[in-house]
Order: C-alpha cells, then structure tokens, then sequence
C-alpha cells in the first residue's frame, strides 16, 4: 500500500485536551516527514483554539456532537468526504469514527488493533495501550511512524521540547506585569497550582495542596497562582480559603485556552494532577509537579508530561489512593527543582 508525499491527511484525537496535547510530537513527525502534505486535525471544538496554534496542523476540522454513533458516523462521514481525504490516523479509535472513514472511502485508514472499530481501519498496529508500557505521546508516535513507513520516507523523531513555544519577550512582558500588580519582587517565585480536574482525573485533596503549599513557602520565596477553568471557580476559591497566611491570589481563565497557555508560561512551577492544563504546561517546557492515581490506565508513565526530563517530577498513589502521598516529600523535591 503506497502513499505519496502531497496527500491530505487527517489525524483523529478528538478527545480530552491532555489526549490532544500528547498527540503534537505525531503531528510535528508527520508534517517533518511529509511537509508538502496538508496536516489535518479533527478535533472537538473545545480544542480547536490549541489545534489552530500548533505549526504543524495546516487545517482543523471540528468534530460534531455525539448523540448516535451511527447517525454521527453518516454526518461525519459526509463531512469527511467533503475535505477529500487520502490518509487517516486515528490516534484515538472508536467505532463512530471509524464507520465514518470508512463510509467516506478514505483509501488508507491507519488505527490501532483495538475494540471493534479496528475491522474498518485498513491498517492496524498492535499497541496494547492498556498495559501502559510506555508514554501516551509515544503510542501517538508509533501510528504516525507507521504512515512514514507506508511512505518509504526515513525521519527521525528529532523534534525536542518545547513543542508549543511561546515567545519569550511575552512571557516576560506578562510576568513583570503580574509581580507588579501583586506587590511582588522579582525574586519571587511564582507557583500555579491547579485543582481542577475537568472531570476526567483523580486529583489530591484540597487539604493535601494546602500542605503542600505551606511546606513550600517555608523554604522559599514564593506567591501561589490558583488557576480556575469556566467551570472551577467555586473548588479555586474553596482552595483559596484554606491556604489563608499564604501569598496568594486566583487566576481565573475567561478569555480562552490561548491566553491561559500564555499566562501558564510565567510560572516557575505548575503543580496540579494529569489535567489538560497540566501537559498544556508540560507542552510548553514549563516546570511541573505532577500527581498520578494507582491505577494501570493512569500511570505517571502512560500520562509522562511533554516538557524535558529536569523539567518534571511526578508521584502516584498507592492501593490506598492519593492520600498515600508523601506531600512533604514533594515539597521538599519542588524546593530543589525551584532551587535549579
């Protein structure tokens, strides 16, 4: 099955904003290999602001509501259709999207060798996901690799972080702005915390950041940044309330993902558990202390953060849960790593 180096290909992940963040080291591998192709992203409209900034996407389609999976599949279908697709890679597979390419006759549908939907892909790679035996960024890899081998084309996985690069002289500009409107000296290390968790991940206790941070403050300069997406503000201020005697302030995201990774680039740490804020920030390079579940689907490995290894620390949980987290040890850890 050949390809050639000036088709439209369309890459699925079209499902939660940390899934789609993972997926940039495959779109930057398929647009290096293949930069006369045209890059195509389906994605849900809730990340269409991420997929319009990243350099190796050249178009983005939004993907429609779910209520039917087989008359979604149609309407999809048609749409899919429309953009004359010649190669699909479905980092996220599931059965409506599948039925989808394949009612739209895309000749090569590339996917992983799971659940039903595999039988109307027309090339599958065995991954086993579930076993979690390696990042998540790089399974996305393995299925945009294997579109290169289709190709004949020889690429390498050089792209290195920062993925999603933020210009310096803004990032300073709003840093300077911030210390300034809190009273702040420039030595001061500015600290987001982020106990949101959009639904989709197990996270720490108020009670366990509150520690956290209070065992920060006593070895370091700092000012806490409490982040709240639309629909957070009430668990931001919950927060706020407990880590009262602590430098702090809420940071509430009302004009978009954009400008909220903007503001994230002016943290000296990012602290929060597997969110989507959380490898919006890893995307970006910017320092993260992740928390992680005991859980096999949900492990510090599969979820690893983009941002370099000196970049990132992270702890799991135990059978017991999140409360089995040494929160003093991480604070001592994220004292060192802000002492770099």
């Amino acid at each position: 099955m050949n390809t050639n180096s000036h088709e439209r290909i369309l890459i699925i992940r079209n499902d939660k904003l940390g899934d789609f963040m993972l997926a940039w080291p495959a779109f930057a591998l398929i647009k290096n290999a293949c930069p006369e192709s045209t890059v195509i992203a389906l994605v849900p409209e809730y990340t269409r602001p991420m997929a319009e900034l990243c350099p190796w996407i050249d178009e983005v389609i939004c993907d429609i509501q779910r209520k039917n999976p087989f008359f979604d599949g149609i309407k999809l279908a048609s749409m899919i259709r429309s953009q004359t697709i010649d190669v699909s890679i479905s980092l996220f597979s599931e059965f409506r999207t599948a039925f989808a390419l394949w009612l739209a006759r895309v000749p090569v549908r590339i996917a992983p060798a799971t659940k039903i939907a595999q039988i109307l892909h027309n090339v599958r790679i065995s991954q086993r996901r579930s076993e979690s035996l390696k990042p998540e960024y790089e399974y996305n890899l393995d299925l945009a690799q294997q579109f290169i081998n289709l190709n004949g084309d020889k690429t390498d996985r050089t792209t290195q972080p920062p993925y999603l690069k933020i210009n310096d002289t803004d990032t300073q500009q709003r840093k300077s702005i911030y210390l300034s409107e809190h009273g702040l000296g420039q030595d001061t290390k500015l600290i987001i915390i982020h106990p949101g968790t959009g639904g989709s991940a197990i996270n720490l206790s108020l009670e366990q950041y509150t520690n956290l941070a209070s065992d920060i403050a006593t070895g370091k300069k700092c000012h806490f940044i409490i982040t709240a997406g639309p629909a957070e503000h009430q668990i931001a201020t919950k927060l706020d309330n407990m880590m009262h005697g602590l430098d702090r302030a809420i940071q509430l995201s009302q004009d978009g993902l954009v400008e909220f990774t903007k503001f994230i680039t002016i943290a000296d740490l990012f602290i929060s558990g597997s969110t989507g804020p959380l490898h919006i920030a890893g995307a970006t390079n910017t320092p993260t202390l992740a928390f992680y579940p005991y859980k096999k689907s949900a492990t510090s490995l599969r979820w690893q953060t983009l941002n370099t290894s000196d970049a990132r620390l992270s702890y799991s949980g135990d059978e017991s849960g999140m409360q089995s987290i040494d929160i003093s040890r991480a604070a001592n850890d994220a004292i060192g790593f802000l002492d770099r």
